[in-house]
């Protein structure tokens, strides 16, 4: 057993000693993420680049046999009546995607309507591979539903967690995971990486993930308070990060593998969903150890020194 413990036992690093700093750094990281989602509202009108799925729209993806003149093909298109379209490489030089806002009409007609156009300049050396259209109200009503479905995650988690273990415990967790999906979507808004309903699902996935680690740390915080190990809430916290990082690091390590194989080695239409697990991977470790143990300090203090302190004057 001990052969594939990363971590010896009776290690003992002191957590603790860096929570301001790493919750200044989580901070900060939260700022850029909310700040970058505000620009993004305010330049392109929306808070993610978001595609067909949540905006709207017709997507066409067109394989071509030798890369094509993309400017050619874009003139084309504008000549057949598409408008306010983008196009840009898919995975390789010779796969294009063709986003368009329009989705009135059938989806043959519109498909048609492609083919006609890239004909004209490549004959029969290109395929259809995929056309997705989504009406703009279910658009809005896909991006309302997804919003919702992260709201009502985290109220169940903080509701289940007050009953499994303390309330200050779920506070905890539940900043933790706001703290997870805020960076996570950020990476997306910062760098305008396209929102769809794959990501969501990512989300919603990091979610899971990062609540099962705090959880194996809060399991062991309540054990060693009963043992009564450590004088201090910092100290139990302190022993029990170390007792259960052999276990949080093997975990993550070999799910974040699994996940960069398919960021690498998977194709266009993957990729985004691997970007969010990787990154989500890497920041819900980090807050499992650094933001959900020690704002279980920061309540207590707060309730002691705060609220009850407030009440016996």
């Amino acid at each position: 057993m001990g052969f594939f413990e990363i971590i010896k036992p009776g290690t003992r690093f002191d957590f603790m000693s860096f929570k301001e700093k790493a919750i200044t750094v989580s901070l900060i990281l939260i700022a850029i993420s909310i700040g970058s989602m505000i620009y993004n509202k305010l330049t392109i009108g929306g808070f993610f680049n978001y595609g067909v799925d949540f905006a709207g729209g017709t997507l066409i993806q067109v394989r071509f046999k030798e890369p094509p003149d993309l400017d050619k093909l874009r003139q084309a298109l504008k000549e057949a009546g598409f408008k306010d379209f983008t196009i840009q490489s898919f995975g390789s030089p010779n796969e294009v995607l063709i986003r368009t806002p329009q989705s009135s009409g059938e989806l043959k007609g519109l498909q048609e309507k492609a083919k006609k156009a890239i004909a004209k300049l490549y004959g029969n050396n290109f395929e259809i591979r995929r056309i997705e259209m989504v009406g703009p109200k279910v658009g809005k009503e896909l991006k309302r539903k997804g919003i919702k479905a992260i709201i009502l995650s985290l109220i169940a988690m903080l509701i289940y967690i007050s009953w499994r273990f303390e309330f200050r415990f779920a506070i905890g967790a539940i900043l933790a995971l706001f703290h997870d999906v805020t960076i996570t979507a950020g990476v997306f808004a910062l760098f305008r990486l396209q929102m769809d309903l794959q990501i969501l699902a990512a989300l919603l996935t990091i979610l899971g993930y990062s609540i099962n680690d705090t959880i194996v740390v809060y399991d062991r915080i309540r054990e060693n308070m009963a043992k009564g190990k450590g004088s201090t809430i910092e100290e139990i916290i302190n022993i029990s990060v170390n007792e259960t990082l052999s276990r949080t690091l093997l975990t993550s390590l070999t799910t974040l593998f699994a996940v960069l194989s398919l960021l690498i080695l998977g194709n266009e239409v993957i990729r985004g969903f691997a970007l969010a697990l990787t990154v989500g991977i890497i920041v819900g470790t980090y807050s499992s150890i650094f933001i959900a143990s020690p704002i279980v300090v920061y309540w207590e203090r707060f309730v002691k020194h705060g609220v009850l302190a407030k009440k016996e004057a």
